[in-house]
């Protein structure tokens, strides 16, 4: 298997790289495999402070690859998808994101789990999941309305049109918008820093601004529970097709 990811450990940061920008890192389970590897990794190792997690060349994350996700429908379990869920709902060290362009729905719902984000000016953020037949996950039903209130959420989550760097910082989804050749430089720089911070402050502090996690991962389970429920119907398995359907030359 093409490498799909690329995962480093130094200066106590772990840092996972989407590496399948010919797919524009359209996740496989591969990829959530060493997702939840690097999640997991950061949890447990005392010498690791702060998760980043960056695309390659001009892409952070197109969602998932649907080829592979309709072969593997998300009904729970103990798939990798799962665990990249679960970890970063639970992980009490800092997350920081760095968003070269294309953020799309998974792409753009994990950034809602990391506590800063870096966005280069290209950078363009979408959440599809009605437009797939599908509905929201990893807590974005809940964490987007929090963020941006519920009138906002709405129009981002039915229309799911396209919005840019600048919108997205506005909104308060991004920190900070970083020229892309320095995006990964920056970001790195940024959670070395935190990494470098009294550990148990500060995940003392990140539990204290977290929003209500047992109401977060009960709406977690709910929305895949309804997930797994649309994309078993034949309206989500119609649009699926279509999506997969070759083009003609």
């Amino acid at each position: 298997m093409t490498e799909q990811y690329r995962t480093t450990v130094q200066d106590g940061v772990c840092t996972i790289a989407l590496t399948r920008p010919e797919k524009k890192n359209a996740l496989t389970q591969h990829m959530y495999a060493g997702l939840a590897e690097a999640i997991e990794r950061t949890e447990r190792d005392d010498a690791i402070g702060c998760l980043l997690i960056t695309g390659s060349d001009d892409v952070f994350c197109a969602g998932n690859d649907i080829a592979d996700f309709r072969s593997r429908p998300a009904d729970g379990g103990e798939r990798p998808s799962r665990r990249v869920y679960q970890g970063l709902a639970r992980l009490d060290k800092p997350v920081i994101g760095a968003v070269q362009g294309l953020s799309i729905g998974i792409g753009f719902t994990m950034l809602l789990h990391a506590d800063m984000v870096l966005a280069a000016p290209e950078a363009r953020f979408r959440m599809p999941f009605v437009d797939l037949g599908v509905v929201p996950e990893l807590g974005s039903s809940l964490m987007v309305p929090w963020i941006v209130g519920r009138h906002k959420a709405a129009e981002l989550m039915m229309l799911g049109d396209f919005f840019g760097a600048e919108e997205a910082r506005d909104l308060g989804f991004v920190n900070r918008i970083v020229p892309r050749d320095q995006l990964v430089p920056e970001a790195t720089a940024l959670a070395k820093r935190l990494a470098a911070k009294p550990r148990e402050s500060l995940r003392a502090t990140k539990r204290l601004l977290r929003p209500d996690q047992p109401k977060l991962l009960a709406r977690m389970d709910e929305e895949l529970e309804i997930f797994a429920e649309r994309l078993r119907s034949d309206e989500t398995q119609a649009i699926m097709a279509k999506v997969l359907k070759p083009k003609a030359a």
